[in-house]
């Protein structure tokens, strides 16, 4: 069925604790019979505090009455934000924590959970052991189009990268046949699994949770645009670097703020090289992750919110997160024209789009913006709005909710 490591500080708000003893009727029924479940989320990956599970999910159902807990290699034990954190060994690629999960199974049993949210695909074997072999409700989170992230991992032989993603597209099939819920973070992603077997199907989009972007305060503008999010070719971070240099070129240098991530050691020294070589190192300030709870702040620094991905599988079908936490900030986007954004972007009233792998347009369109402030205000109070209104994350909780309470009666 489908249905479409800082001191604790003080972000579950008194307005979310009465959000949530608000999410109305039928979802009030639901939370009293969830009211004191165990919910353990699991995730091999994530060696920070996951802005999808803690922040999108973990944290708001606790706030529900759930007992919520977090097993990942974040280095975290105890409590945070009334979540219970399990640290994880870490793992360096796919393969070394597929062989390592078996280890994990006696872990997980100790956390006596009612149901057991999984976020990875090399989980999948544990999944089916969880539930087959000890009887316990398992919900597989399938948040990436996984199976297309495969084909560009830079640690696999080329020749093998279409077979690992086949094998990562079967083994999702097969948990939509075998578990108990799917989700995914977009609606393209749901359609490989809609019609595989009897699980409960479900899209929590990763739109912001207002407690962690509340409304934005004036605060000064040292860059003129920033970016978040993974630093690579398929990102269009050298479009951006191009867009840079065009915009160098016309009499407007720009200060540029980067926050994201490389898939490897190598592809951030190429990124450097490439910073260097085009004189742009006084341009851009670049910054690894940061904690999540910090990134309203930081975004709120900048004028414009860049998205230049790349046409490429992954971003023809996931749905940009970035986009919906620059409008959260009240920032006006330029984005590329990309089918998941397309329904959610509106052209002229949010921000600009323009073509992809275009780095004259997205100069172009980035300089229209900075040379029309009032213009480029008016689309980020739109955007904050159009947030707060309907892309937050207050909505899926009650989806989540619901999709749990299914699962279990």
């Amino acid at each position: 069925m489908i249905a479409s490591s800082p001191a604790e500080s003080p972000l579950v708000s008194t307005e979310l604790a009465v959000h949530a003893s608000s999410l109305g009727e039928r979802s009030s029924s639901f939370r009293r019979r969830l009211t004191g479940v165990a919910i353990c989320h699991v995730s091999s990956v994530q060696r920070s505090m996951d802005p999808r599970a803690f922040f999108r999910e973990c944290v708001p159902l606790s706030a529900a009455g759930l007992h919520m807990s977090l097993l990942a290699p974040h280095g975290i034990n105890g409590l945070r934000h009334r979540v219970s954190l399990s640290a994880l060994p870490a793992r360096k690629n796919r393969f070394l924590r597929m062989l390592f999960t078996p280890v994990l199974l006696p872990v997980l049993l100790r956390q006596q959970a009612s149901l057991y949210h999984l976020h990875d695909p090399e989980l999948l074997p544990l999944a089916l052991l969880l539930k087959y072999l000890f009887g316990r409700k398992v919900v597989y989170d399938s948040r990436e189009d996984f199976p297309a992230m495969m084909a560009n991992k830079r640690y696999l032989p080329v020749r093998l990268r279409p077979l690992f993603a086949r094998a990562v597209s079967l083994i999702e099939w097969l948990s939509a046949h075998l578990l108990d819920g799917i989700l995914t973070a977009d609606t393209s992603t749901l359609r490989r699994f809609a019609r595989a077997g009897h699980s409960r199907k479900m899209v929590f989009f990763n739109f912001p949770n207002l407690d962690v972007f509340p409304d934005p305060r004036p605060t000064p503008k040292p860059y003129d645009l920033v970016y978040r999010g993974g630093i690579s070719e398929r990102a269009g971070s050298y479009l951006l670097l191009d867009a840079l240099c065009l915009l160098r070129d016309h009499g407007r240098p720009i200060k540029a703020l980067l926050l994201g991530y490389f898939d490897d050691p190598r592809t951030e020294l190429e990124f450097r090289s490439q910073v260097s070589s085009r004189h742009l190192i006084d341009s851009i300030d670049l910054r690894s992750r940061m904690d999540h709870s910090r990134m309203a702040a930081t975004l709120a620094q900048a004028r414009v919110g860049v998205c230049p991905l790349q046409p490429v599988p992954k971003f023809m079908s996931n749905l940009p997160v970035k986009v919906f936490e620059y409008w959260a900030c009240g920032l006006p986007v330029v984005a590329s024209e990309l089918p998941p954004i397309r329904p959610f972007f509106r052209h002229g009233e949010y921000g600009l789009l323009f073509k992809p792998g275009d780095s004259a347009s997205l100069a172009a369109s980035a300089e229209w913006l900075l040379d029309h402030p009032s213009e480029a205000r008016r689309m980020g109070a739109a955007g904050r709005a159009a947030v707060v209104q309907r892309f937050n994350n207050r909505y899926e909780v009650r989806k989540l909710l619901d999709f749990y309470a299914h699962i279990l009666q």
